[in-house]
């Protein structure tokens, strides 16, 4: 396998195989626009990593920054492990695990309706404190007692940002005593040697790098009592300084508190479907269908666009063409991205410390919102991988 290792002056660090070398160029190129601009990328294809680049002037090859809601995947993948088990039915009622939750005509909902943005649950008036989501059972109780913001079962659905993690969360505390995070840790991120956590220990607090913002444009406004309003929890809290906040990453809060490296987060999604450095890959192709098969499709009540969802991860779509039909993961705020394709053995992840210029200039050099359309590939000219036999 041939690699290119060596920086450019300027350019990036790390590799690419010679089949992805138009793709370092890319990544080069950027950094050459934009002195401030700073990312990871990592690519596996059949669990052999292919890509694994660094550049600019806020990260280095072990940094580890906030991924924001790849959290949301990433938890995902851990809570499939329980559906895998037994532990979880998706199409039991939500109250078989979780009885409080039948309050204000919620008993009918289902795990699986809960799971994929069903429910109405975004967020409660007034908003939580960013610090609020570290007490998780005062949280859950919080939302088990709402009435939805519409009708669940109807077709409806709408992004959970900040409370899909709660669900995961609590569904998995009630099912089995754990808590989701240790979970995570026990079977996926120490046994496959992930750069990714949901609850960053103090021990790796010097690799931390904080998501940077040195421009504050105007936002656009939200009416705080709006469904939009309330999902983005105006107003009790910065949603982008999550991470930012050392004792939010220390709980490491499902929905939206992880931190990582892009190697990391691709080598958790390459280590469910295909394996990773000789072990097998921890989620089986039935696991992968049910947990990964599209729930929902068409306009998101809260963004009012085009959005579809598996059972938690994000489907692609028009908007947001990442992948195959099969592909499935989940994006964050800053550019970070999460997935893996089954239909050709590809994990993929991307990271950015950077500041919200630099993302910007990112989603300019390709018309559309950051990585949304694959553009590491699809600009750089390089053919879609070859399929990878999964497992």
């Amino acid at each position: 396998m041939t690699t290119s290792q060596q920086p450019a002056a300027g350019g990036s660090h790390g590799f690419a195989t010679e089949q992805f070398a138009p793709v370092r160029e890319l990544f080069d190129s950027m950094l050459d626009a934009d002195p401030r601009y700073s990312a990871q990328l990592a690519v596996y294809v059949g669990g052999s990593k292919v890509i694994d680049l660094v550049g600019g002037p806020d990260v280095a090859p072990d940094s580890l920054t906030g991924v924001f809601s790849c959290s949301k995947g990433v938890s995902a993948l851990a809570f499939s492990l329980l559906v895998q088990d037994g532990v979880i039915d998706l199409d039991a009622t939500v109250t078989t695990y979780w009885p409080e939750f039948a309050q204000h005509g919620k008993g009918a909902v289902t795990v699986r309706q809960l799971l994929s943005h069903q429910a109405g649950l975004v967020g409660v008036q007034g908003g939580f404190a960013m610090e609020d989501y570290n007490d998780l059972p005062a949280v859950a109780d919080r939302l088990a007692s709402m009435a939805p913001m519409w009708r669940p079962g109807n077709g409806t659905f709408g992004y959970h940002a900040l409370t899909m993690g709660v669900f995961l969360e609590e569904l998995c505390r009630r099912a089995t005593g754990l808590r989701l995070q240790d979970v995570y840790d026990s079977r996926i991120r120490v046994p496959y040697a992930a750069d990714m956590f949901l609850g960053l220990p103090e021990s790796e607090e010097s690799r931390f790098r904080p998501v940077l913002f040195d421009e504050t444009p105007a936002p656009g406004f939200f009416d705080p009592h709006s469904i939009a309003g309330v999902a983005g929890n105006v107003q009790a809290g910065n949603l982008l300084g999550l991470p930012n906040i050392r004792s939010v990453r220390a709980a490491g809060s499902c929905s939206g508190a992880g931190v990582g490296s892009a190697d990391g987060l691709a080598r958790v999604y390459a280590g469910a479907t295909t394996g990773i450095d000789g072990l097998p890959p921890f989620l089986s192709p039935e696991t992968i269908a049910l947990m990964s098969q599209e729930q929902v499709w068409g306009l998101d009540r809260v963004f009012c666009e085009m959005s579809s969802f598996a059972v938690t991860f994000m489907k692609a779509n028009p908007r947001m063409d990442f992948g195959s039909a099969q592909a499935f993961g989940h994006d964050g705020a800053n550019a970070a991205l999460g997935f893996a394709d089954p239909c050709t053995g590809l994990a993929l992840a991307t990271s950015r410390p950077g500041t919200r210029k630099a993302a910007r200039r990112a989603a300019a050099c390709n018309s559309a919102p950051p990585f949304e359309k694959f553009f590491w590939f699809r600009r750089a000219g390089v053919a879609t991988p070859p399929v990878a036999k999964m497992g």
